[in-house]
């Protein structure tokens, strides 16, 4: 590893948990070097923000076992 590359890692992991899950998150996104092709921008938008409401806390994550139980029993 390159002097550049050990002192960017010494930083990040003096920073707290959640700046360094923040860092990480950004660095496994850069890998991903094309978009989804069948994905419109307005699609990729939506997308990123869903991500952030879940990583924020601002949304009810409920299971799909659950969620397809409670829409089957409607229909019934």
């Amino acid at each position: 590893m390159n002097t550049t590359a050990e002192h960017i890692m010494t930083e990040a992991l003096d920073l707290p948990i959640q700046m360094r899950a923040f860092v990480a998150e950004k660095l496994i996104e850069s890998l991903d070097v094309a978009p989804e092709p069948g994905l419109s921008m307005p699609w990729r938008k939506e997308i990123s923000k869903r991500c952030r409401e879940m990583d924020q806390g601002v949304v009810e994550l409920r299971d799909a076992k659950d969620v397809f139980a409670k829409a089957y029993a409607a229909l019934a």
